[in-house]
């Protein structure tokens, strides 16, 4: 089973307002470079797959470590599959990572949300530690100075248009937990994959 949101992290906005204020937010964020598309692969690939994660998702750090690489070697690499990393942060600590992803070069990001998928344990879940401050290790990592990740992590704007992304899924897939996982925007499976049964949806659609 996918891992649910836990911690509300949007401001509710009153429903009669709600969908002008995110099309007026998603006009300005569509004009921000953080938040284009983070993809690998070819976009003329036939099978598009997006997956909507968190960085704080034991099962989708699983899927990263697991299942991705392969993914990567014989479905990504050799032009089959067009994969989209989707943000949908399940508590405050996974949405300042991904405000963080998404501030880096995009050549970063991809290696970035790995390795933080990878040490989930040093910066999200480790006990008696500044989890900020662990964050902030890991990005230094990642070549983000001091002064631009505290920059980065004061950004409100930033941090609406993720949250709106995520809304958007809720509203219009009905996306609740993650991994979940939409292959040509058509079939949705919401749980953890095996790499036989991704491949096998991808033969599927190719």
């Amino acid at each position: 089973m996918p891992v649910t949101r836990r911690t509300l992290i949007a401001t509710a906005t009153p429903a009669l307002l709600f969908g002008q204020a995110l099309s007026i937010r998603a006009a300005r964020a569509a004009a921000d470079s953080r938040m284009a598309v983070r993809a690998a692969g070819n976009p003329a690939a036939k099978v598009h797959v997006e997956e909507w994660f968190s960085l704080t998702c034991t099962h989708c750090a699983r899927f990263a470590a697991e299942v991705f690489p392969k993914i990567r070697s014989d479905l990504i690499d050799t032009g089959k599959v067009y994969y989209i990393f989707r943000d949908f942060p399940l508590d405050q600590i996974a949405l300042a990572a991904a405000m963080i992803a998404r501030t880096l070069p995009p050549e970063r990001y991809e290696p970035f949300v790995l390795s933080l998928l990878a040490s989930q344990d040093r910066w999200a879940f480790a006990r008696d530690v500044n989890l900020q401050d662990e964050l902030q290790k890991m990005a230094a990592l990642a070549g983000m100075p001091a002064e631009m990740f505290q920059k980065t992590l004061a950004d409100d704007t930033l941090r609406q248009a993720i949250m709106d992304e995520e809304n958007r899924a809720q509203a219009e897939y009905k996306i609740e937990g993650t991994p979940t996982f939409r292959f040509n925007d058509k079939e949705q499976v919401g749980q953890e994959m095996t790499y036989e049964d991704f491949a096998k949806k991808v033969a599927s659609l190719s």
